[in-house]
């Protein structure tokens, strides 16, 4: 009925590392019946500090058989039992992905031994097989060896079986249970009591630092489907045992949760996010006063800490950008950096500069333009309000855009007007704002536009 595995193995995740040591001890549920243990030769070296771990080395090993000749033995031996495991999920996806190698589907219930001692034996200071056993005197014949750690984990779980007075062998068993696919440290009510609303989910290490960001439309939906699956890629698999905590904040809107989950990966930088924490190139106009007090724009990488009149991706669209202001405000292109050298400004031969880079035309003056130029820009940048439902009938969610630039979000009383901002940003959380954050509410801001140009400040609603 159960089939009790470990193995060894040379690394972390299957897709890259083979099996050197394969144990199965099978139980009726009273006690072991048959048990099959076999070196393997993994087909690739083992390295040095596995060969420290477990004492099986590369001499021990050249010998043994591939493990594509004990798989059919393996199969039969697994094949309609329930896959016993310390950590199930690590042995179950290594030996699942070598049979599946050899031509053989693996289809197995399972249950972890690790998971079932912390709801039969908890409150143990900790459950790994070597500490778990010494507590309850289990001696282990060869510790991280296959044939001792599978034997240690057979009377472990004969243990459990005698103790299990709450059947939580047999939920874990059943249809749909989360026990068949949590992390091992990742308690399951953690995953039932999740709300089926929009927000942002944090998992938790083990010192309750948080290793990952996400956002769901589902919070619970999205949250378990983390866990589904036998991905053998050694990320997931060091993900899994990672996750020993679940927290969240709930949203009214998806919207909401993209922005706070963008917000909250560059604020606490998870391990295990990586799209977002990729480093993006944009390029900024920057206005500043010079030694001799003219204005001048200048195109520069965003900097961390300093605010752009305008921003954009290519350093070509900036270009282009600033030559337009060039024409339109007659600004000299020397002094906004499009020409450099000491020959004739070209803004002079054109007509279009006045002379202030040859200090012909007072710094008070030319400003003027400049100041009209910046203020041109930003009188493009889209200001809106987004209202949409709230998390209860009492509340309406709010996100504020001002000039382009992404002020904040939070909740109103329904009460509250929506036609002026200053009556309800007081209710707003600010936010720094990011390249996806922008991204995000561009098309908001296009749909506004396009419907309302000549307004500022546009309440609608988005459902």
């Amino acid at each position: 009925m159960y089939a009790i595995v470990d193995i060894e193995t040379t690394g972390g995740h299957a897709s890259a590392n083979g099996i050197t040591e394969v144990a199965v001890f099978l139980h009726d549920g009273r006690e072991v019946t048959q048990h099959y243990q076999t070196l393997v030769n993994p087909g690739i070296p083992i390295p040095y500090y596995i060969e420290s771990l477990t004492g099986i080395s590369n001499e021990m090993v050249a010998n043994a058989p591939p493990f594509e000749a004990v798989a059919p033995l393996l199969y039969e031996l697994l094949k309609d039992r329930i896959f016993v495991a310390h950590n199930v999920n690590f042995d179950y996806a290594f030996m699942k992905h070598q049979l599946g190698q050899a031509g053989l589907v693996l289809q197995c219930k399972k249950l972890c031994t690790v998971r079932l001692g912390r709801k039969v034996f908890p409150g143990l200071p900790s459950y790994s097989l070597g500490n778990i056993c010494r507590h309850f005197g289990i001696g282990i014949n060869g510790r991280h060896r296959a044939g001792g750690d599978a034997e240690a984990t057979a009377r472990l779980f004969s243990l459990l079986l005698a103790n299990d007075k709450d059947q939580v062998i047999a939920a874990a068993l059943r249809q749909g249970s989360k026990e068949q696919f949590l992390p091992p440290n990742l308690a399951p009510e953690q995953v039932k009591t999740l709300p089926e609303y929009p927000g942002v989910y944090y998992f938790h290490d083990q010192k309750d630092k948080v290793v990952y960001v996400g956002k769901a439309k589902d919070l619970r939906k999205r949250v378990n489907s983390h866990f589904t699956g036998h991905s053998i890629s050694r990320q997931r698999q060091h993900f899994l045992r990672t996750v020993h905590r679940i927290s969240y904040q709930e949203t009214a809107t998806e919207l909401m949760a993209s922005i706070l989950e963008s917000v909250e990966i560059k604020r606490l930088w998870p391990i295990f996010n990586k799209a977002q924490k990729q480093v993006t190139f944009r390029y900024g106009l920057y206005l500043f006063e010079d030694q001799q007090g003219y204005l001048r724009l200048a195109i520069e990488k965003k900097r961390k800490y300093s605010q752009p009149v305008h921003s954009f991706n290519l350093l070509a669209d900036g270009h282009q950008l600033l030559r337009a202001l060039i024409r339109e405000f007659a600004l000299c292109p020397k002094l906004c950096f499009l020409q450099k050298g000491s020959g004739t400004c070209a803004g002079i031969t054109a007509a279009t500069c006045k002379g202030a880079c040859e200090n012909a035309e007072p710094p008070v003056i030319y400003n003027t333009r400049i100041t009209a130029a910046v203020a041109f820009l930003q009188a493009q940048q889209p200001s809106m309000v987004i209202i949409d439902k709230g998390r209860n009938s009492s509340e309406k969610s709010c996100i504020l855009m001002e000039k382009g630039r992404f002020y904040g979000m939070g909740y109103l009383p329904v009460e509250v007007s929506t036609s002026d901002p200053g009556h309800f940003r007081e209710y707003l959380t600010p936010y720094a704002e990011n390249e996806v954050i922008i991204s995000l509410l561009k098309p908001y801001a296009s749909n506004i536009n396009a419907q309302h140009p000549e307004t500022s400040y546009t309440g609608r609603e988005w459902k």
